[in-house]
């Protein structure tokens, strides 16, 4: 049987793993590391990846490409992605599609054909390791990831050869290395802290089963950040005693880069770290060098906030899975950066609990990955594990109000499905409907992340209301989104897969979350104002459809009242500040003429076409579920 490898793409290093006989083996690199620097840098005219490439970052800073898990699936516009654009080396521009395109050498790329050069590497070594070709792999990505980033992670390992069975998150994956489903059941929240990223998830697990109750993180939060506290400290010390500002200097930052990530280290086991930099730059005087002691005590005060800042997310976690800290038996650790002193105490203070370190915090992902990959190849070595991960915010689509219908709501158990067949036209003969796929949790359209659209078309002409059609959400286990639009009658069809044309920031998507609290009582009133004017023009459309279908059943004068009470309904929406208990009050008093206009015509007319009203007066008259929704999907 071929292998299936677990590999963690990581932002600073990378790690593969496989399963043999039942125990995970984490795979040496051709340069005897267990651990791959996600580096990739062009020397002269040659491609070279891994500890080689990161070895000439300082000589070679323009062409040697790091830390692209960061600009992965991301559009250029984006203010966490512009601050990644000024502190890289490399030459970064925007795409066509809005994304990122890296110049790499002497062509423009997507981050994605850069990840996949080190996947090739990954591959080529597992190779040489396991003397076997390796075709098929489990792919790891921060739980926070969106659609497209997973995407886009999904579209490396396919260009550097690999059929990615399945894209799990890191926390799922550190879980299942840590094998706590032995123990019992139980609830476990996994820090991970990592160079690039930071996530949080809380499981419950136990019999083979991983359940992804909530999830939260930053994907701007991570040991680059530490690093880059560092060099801004080391810049400002240089600049005070030579009065030099190394921060054109490319060369000298790559060096400020190295010492910074070294000292870092370094301070993990020791209290002081001695940086000495020799020939760091010169002027007229000749040659300077940079020397400095620093202390641990100076270094967590320096990158103290950012510790804190990982608490923000873990606060988040624990409150959407409805729990307090003291409910989570046991922390596991995950990422390098939870070597440091300062994070290992600040997580024991939180949950005053230690955390677990017992399993390699740089390894254990690709561990796990490596585990989940065994099972899905079919080994029967390895217990089989049921993975229950969650979408961190809800998807749904814009409605004719200009109102986000969710389909999905966040933190629903992926992979999953779900169809409603309640959308129709919003006017007469529509000969089209425009589907726009939403991800966030504001009520409003407009202010919801926009993550693709498509249209049906060909919808043959019909009074509005009349057609009907089916919305379909699946979301796989891999995260990507699938949304499928059917004409009912017709059974004509039109779908979208979101792809890394259309992503959504981490810090957006903590700051939709946010202001979806803030402006709730805002958001209510304006979402309100919206369906008053909505049900007001449906109403206006039925009530002149009954006047000119039964005008001589109804009588002059009652016709007459009905287009007059009509006529000024629509003329008070009509205003962008109407007054919504007037509008009320008038849509409550033509609904009554309606319905007594309809009690007449049934009269005299017991299989007339009754009139059904809609919005508030539906519910009060007790509408039928399956009747469908007018205009929420519209032109």
């Amino acid at each position: 049987m071929a292998k299936v490898v677990g590999i963690d793409l990581g932002t600073t290093n990378s790690a593969v793993a496989f399963v043999q006989a039942g125990k995970p083996e984490v795979i040496t690199s051709k340069e005897g590391s267990r651990l791959i620097p996600s580096v990739v840098a062009i020397d002269n005219t040659s491609e070279i990846v891994g500890i080689t490439a990161k070895n000439q970052m300082v000589t070679n800073p323009e062409q040697t490409f790091y830390s692209i898990k960061r600009l992965i699936g991301r559009r250029y516009d984006d203010a966490a992605v512009q601050k990644d654009i000024e502190l890289l080396p490399f030459e970064i521009r925007k795409s066509d599609k809005g994304g990122v395109e890296i110049r790499f050498g002497n062509e423009w790329v997507a981050p994605e054909v850069i990840s996949a050069k080190v996947l090739a590497k990954i591959k080529t070594d597992a190779e040489a390791y396991l003397g076997e070709t390796i075709t098929e792999a489990v792919i790891t990505v921060p739980a926070y990831f969106d659609d497209s980033q997973r995407q886009a992670t999904k579209n490396a390992g396919k260009i550097a050869g690999f059929d990615v069975k399945r894209i799990i998150n890191e926390p799922t994956a550190a879980a299942i290395a840590y094998g706590l489903d032995k123990k019992g059941d139980s609830t476990i929240a996994v820090y991970d802290l990592g160079g690039g990223t930071f996530d949080v998830s809380i499981l419950d697990i136990g019999d083979g089963v991983y359940e992804v109750r909530s999830t939260a993180g930053d994907t701007h939060l991570g040991g680059d950040d530490f690093d880059q506290r560092l060099i801004d400290h080391f810049i400002s010390e240089f600049k005070k005693e030579q009065g030099i500002d190394l921060k054109e200097d490319a060369a000298a930052l790559q060096r400020l880069k190295e010492a910074a990530e070294k000292a870092k280290i370094t301070l993990s086991s020791s209290e002081v770290a001695d940086v000495n930099l020799p020939y760091i730059t010169a002027d007229a005087k000749g040659p300077k060098h940079f020397r400095l002691q620093l202390t641990r005590a100076q270094f967590e005060n320096i990158v103290g906030d950012l510790v804190d800042k990982t608490f923000d997310s873990v606060k988040k976690a624990l409150s959407d899975a409805g729990l307090e800290k003291s409910d989570v038996h046991e922390v596991i650790m995950v990422g390098g950066m939870t070597r440091m002193p300062l994070v290992l105490r600040k997580v024991e203070e939180f949950f005053g609990k230690k955390g677990n370190q017992s399993v390699n915090p740089d390894e254990v992902v690709a561990v796990g990955a490596a585990l989940q990959a065994a099972v899905l190849a079919g080994d029967s070595s390895v217990q089989d594990i049921t993975l229950l991960d969650v979408t961190p915010l809800s998807l749904g689509l814009e409605v004719n109000a200009g109102e986000m219908h969710v389909i999905i709501p966040r933190n629903t158990t992926i992979p999953t499905e779900k169809t409603e067949d309640m959308f129709t036209t919003a006017v007469d003969n529509q000969p089209a409907i425009d589907v726009k796929v939403l991800q966030g949790e504001r009520p409003l359209a407009k202010d919801n992340k926009v993550l693709g659209s498509f249209r049906l078309e060909d919808i043959p002409p019909a009074p509005r209301g009349t057609p009907r059609f089916a919305i379909t959400f699946k979301l796989d286990a891999n995260g990507i989104l699938n949304v499928k639009a059917k004409d009912v009658k017709t059974n004509k069809e039109q779908s979208i897969t979101i792809t890394a044309s259309t992503h959504m920031e981490q810090e957006e998507i903590d700051k939709r979350v946010r202001e979806a609290e803030e402006n709730k009582a805002k958001d209510e009133e304006v979402v309100t104002r919206l369906k008053t004017k909505n049900d007001a023009e449906s109403l206006v459309y039925q009530t002149e459809k009954l006047v000119k279908d039964y005008k001589d059943k109804i009588g002059e004068d009652s016709a007459k009242e009905l287009t007059d009470k009509s006529t000024a309904l629509k003329e008070m929406v009509s205003k962008d500040d109407f007054n919504i208990d007037e509008v009320k009050s008038a849509y409550d008093e033509l609904v009554q003429k309606s319905q007594d206009a309809g009690a007449k015509i049934y009269a005299e007319d017991p299989n007339a076409a009754g009139m059904q009203p809609t919005g508030e007066a539906a519910a009060n008259t007790e509408k039928k579920k399956d009747e469908p929704i007018e205009g929420e999907v519209v032109e």
